[in-house]
């Protein structure tokens, strides 16, 4: 294994932890969305608030991470990235601080109605930037995107086609299963009577998601025939089968209350599929002709960026360890309640 085939393994490992925990929170704006009413909906996104409420930000630094380590790695890759998807990842972009914005605001609002706006700005937010991630990746698996020095490929086409559109909505759609699952646990915790219409959203879910990952391999078939003979190789085939029982076995935890072992079986058959694109696709980053050798940075640059890397995880790894368990441990009558401000506006009640 070269220099550049372990950074390239850190770099994915950034996206999956960034797909998991990022895309459950991303998934959590997708519930606030469907919970219902100012009055009815208030414990349901209470509960979202205090679950997303300490790592709604600190989970993008798998994000800035994943996009430091492809710039300095990889720089060639980049750039075409950056130059052939700048729509979709624009629109990602604003989505986060969108999101962001809106949470951060739904808090502080005083008003029903100022609640409602942010609240839906946080919740569209959360829609569309899956979305436009999951069209970036769909983009460059279906080899849309080339290097940056073969000039820049179609702005539209790139993002808008078979593959992207499939595996956006399929991203949108892991996100909500992912934060279902995990706020069963949380809703088991803290809400106990919240547990079984969240536990049926997960199995919708999670029956969703296994219908689109199907549509998906079909447009894959029929839009990327390149990705396509790749994926049924014994590596990523093997990984394909792995995330189909990872999300059988997913199923069968919810149905039997396992709300612990289910957020282990349901990340698996997430990072199962990423992983599994990952192998079809070595050793190409941009396909059919960019190669991870083709493309690496000099052998000091990516030295010296794995000892970073590895300096850093001494540090962070067991910051956010903690900063999840102190969360978890901590009362929901801690976090702000949306009802209670929702009851108690400014110049009386407006609901």
């Amino acid at each position: 294994m070269t220099a550049a085939d372990a950074l390239l393994g850190v770099l994915f490992a950034a996206v999956t932890a960034y797909a998991l925990f990022g895309g459950a929170d991303f998934g959590a704006g997708f519930w606030d969305l469907f919970a219902g009413g100012a009055r009815t909906g208030a414990r349901t996104r209470k509960l979202i608030e205090h679950a997303i409420g300490p790592v709604w930000e600190a989970n993008h630094v798998w994000l800035i991470f994943a996009v430091v380590l492809l710039w300095t790695g990889f720089p060639a890759v980049f750039a075409g990235v950056a130059a052939t998807m700048y729509i979709p990842l624009t629109g990602a972009a604003l989505g986060i601080i969108g999101r962001g914005a809106g949470f951060a605001f739904r808090k502080t609002s005083t008003t029903l109605t100022q609640q409602r706006i942010f609240g839906a700005l946080f919740a569209f937010s959360s829609l569309v930037t899956p979305f436009f991630f999951g069209a970036v990746a769909g983009g460059i698996a279906s080899a849309r995107v080339p290097p940056w020095t073969a000039g820049r490929g179609d702005l539209l086409t790139a993002w808008w086609n078979p593959t992207s559109v499939a595996t956006g909505v399929l991203a949108v759609t892991v996100c909500a299963y992912l934060a279902a699952v995990f706020l069963c646990q949380d809703a088991k915790n803290h809400e106990p009577d919240l547990v079984p219409p969240m536990r049926r959203r997960a199995l919708w879910a999670g029956a969703g998601a296994g219908v689109l990952a199907a549509v998906g391999l079909v447009a894959v078939e029929l839009d990327a025939g390149w990705l396509a003979e790749r994926l049924w190789r014994p590596v990523p085939g093997a990984l394909i089968v792995v995330s189909v029982l990872a999300g059988l076995a997913s199923i069968a935890l919810l149905a039997a209350g396992r709300y612990v072992a289910v957020r282990v079986t349901a990340g698996l058959a997430v990072a199962a599929v990423l992983w599994g694109w990952a192998a079809a696709q070595y050793p190409y980053l941009l396909p059919p002709s960019t190669t991870v050798a083709g493309t690496a940075a000099a052998p000091a640059v990516m030295r010296a960026t794995l000892w970073a890397v590895l300096a850093g995880a001494v540090i962070l790894t067991p910051s956010l360890w903690w900063l999840f368990r102190l969360f978890q441990r901590a009362p929901m009558s801690e976090t702000r309640s949306l009802s209670d401000s929702s009851t108690r506006p400014v110049g009386g009640d407006r609901s």
